[in-house]
């Protein structure tokens, strides 16, 4: 097991892995964030993310979640760092520049990329539900049930455009990350005949488009409807 985890297809592998799981984690946050455009009065976020806040499996998913996301930069800069090292020499320009929208082949940059993202979308909005609050935390009570006003915190930051704009643009790259790394990942495990690999790339594509569309559409309808 240690030389496989030490060999290049296994950290592939592991990172496939993790990758799928990502995504699987990607697609409750989108549906969660969805819930801001269906109710204007917060009802149905704040009843979401309430649930998500106490229900007893997520709270065990979420230090595996933040372990996943960890492994996951760890191993995808591993293995940049080995493919750097097997080709120094740059591409020629006749080798098309390697476009920067080309996902398969800037893998590791749309990560990085990301990960910044990330990192300004935690501090905004999970940081302070979890530990520093934000006075627009204070409790509601809906049908009996006390909880924090998640609404009024993430649709107040949905109100500021240069932040929409960020949204957007961390949207896009979600999707254009998913629509390699999704078919990608089942490559690695074992899905690479040409008829299934032909399949994995249309659902990729999907599947990234569905995901930056998504993302996208929520500080779209905030720029629009206010």
């Amino acid at each position: 097991m240690s030389s496989f985890m030490s060999a290049s297809i296994g950290r592939k592998f592991f990172m496939s892995i993790t990758g799928l799981f990502l995504i699987s984690f990607l697609i409750i946050h989108l549906t969660l964030n969805l819930f801001l455009t269906f109710d204007d009065s917060g009802t149905l976020f704040n009843l979401a993310a309430h649930f998500m806040a106490t229900n007893p499996f997520i709270r065990i998913m979420e230090p595996l979640l933040a372990l996943g996301f960890v492994v996951h930069i760890i191993w995808s800069g591993w293995i940049t760092l080995e493919n750097m090292r097997a080709r120094p020499q740059k591409y020629a320009y006749g080798d098309q520049l390697l476009s920067w929208w080309a996902p398969s082949k800037n893998m590791f940059i749309l990560g990085s990329m990301i990960l910044i993202f990330l990192v300004i979308h935690l501090l905004n909005f999970y940081v302070k539900m979890k530990f520093t609050g934000d006075p627009l935390l204070s409790s509601v009570n809906i049908d009996g049930t006390e909880m924090h006003n998640a609404y009024a915190l993430v649709s107040a930051l949905f109100l500021n455009r240069g932040y929409d704009l960020l949204y957007i643009a961390g949207g896009i790259l979600v999707g254009l990350h998913i629509s390699h790394g999704f078919w990608s990942a089942f490559q690695t495990i074992g899905f690479s005949n040409q008829i299934w690999l032909k399949r994995l790339k249309a659902v990729a594509i999907t599947v990234g488009i569905i995901f930056a569309v998504g993302f996208s559409y929520i500080p779209i309808y905030f720029m629009i409807k206010f």
